[in-house]
């Protein structure tokens, strides 16, 4: 059964990665839990991931404030990898970025074999995370909700660090270009869809802003 990973999307622990956790884990505000979270609507043990019959299954811990898994109450859950997992404030990406990529691979093959055909790369291609996030994306794609007006940039930067701003902005630039481009919208409905592949290419690009403002924030850490 591979390990438990957990990347922290939002909450006061936004940007802590919890690695290669073997079964069970359990995730909770008290010390003593696999995932110590410093959220106060978190309880005190909130769920617990264990393996049943070479499945990860996650059961609420009769929690005071419920958990959700991909926006759906629930009180006990099969988990995929790609899942968002929200206990109190916090949200929390289940799995590794290989783990993802397995799985996006997956459902990548099951597609084709339903539409019967067959990505010309997908044989023999790098299993690398990034490139399953970026299948059938353009070829250059190597690449705070709360406020009105957009903080100003920083002011003083040397040139080197002015130029890795430039390049860490152009990288999510690039990426969420790709994103856009690639949403189909229904008028009628007034609604717009990501499939599999992009949704978890969104949900990287929050992952990786939570650890580099964690990173930015206390560099200690």
């Amino acid at each position: 059964m591979p390990s438990v990973t957990l990347r922290v999307l939002d909450g006061c622990d936004r940007g802590r990665v919890f690695e290669c956790m073997e079964t069970p884990v359990t995730i909770g505000r008290e010390e003593g839990n696999t995932v110590q979270l410093n959220d106060d609507r978190v309880s005190r043990y909130h769920v617990k991931i264990q393996e049943d019959h070479d499945r990860l299954v996650l059961t609420d811990l009769e929690s005071t404030n419920g958990t959700k898994v991909n926006g759906e109450d629930i009180q006990l859950k099969i988990l995929r990898f790609g899942d968002l997992v929200a206990v109190g404030r916090s949200v929390l990406l289940f799995g590794s970025r290989t783990q993802i990529a397995s799985r996006l691979r997956q459902i990548r093959g099951d597609e084709s074999e339903l539409s019967g055909t067959l990505d010309p790369d997908q044989a023999g291609h790098s299993s690398s995370y990034d490139f399953e996030l970026n299948w059938q994306e353009e070829g250059d794609l190597q690449s705070t909700m709360h406020r009105v007006e957009p903080p100003d940039l920083p002011e003083r930067m040397t040139p080197g660090q002015a130029a890795q701003l430039v390049e860490l902005l152009e990288f999510f630039r690039m990426r969420l270009r790709g994103l856009v481009n690639s949403v189909q919208s229904d008028d009628d409905q007034e609604r717009v869809t990501l499939d599999s592949a992009k949704w978890q290419n969104l949900l990287d690009l929050q992952a990786r802003l939570a650890e580099y403002l964690r990173a930015v924030g206390d560099p200690a850490k």
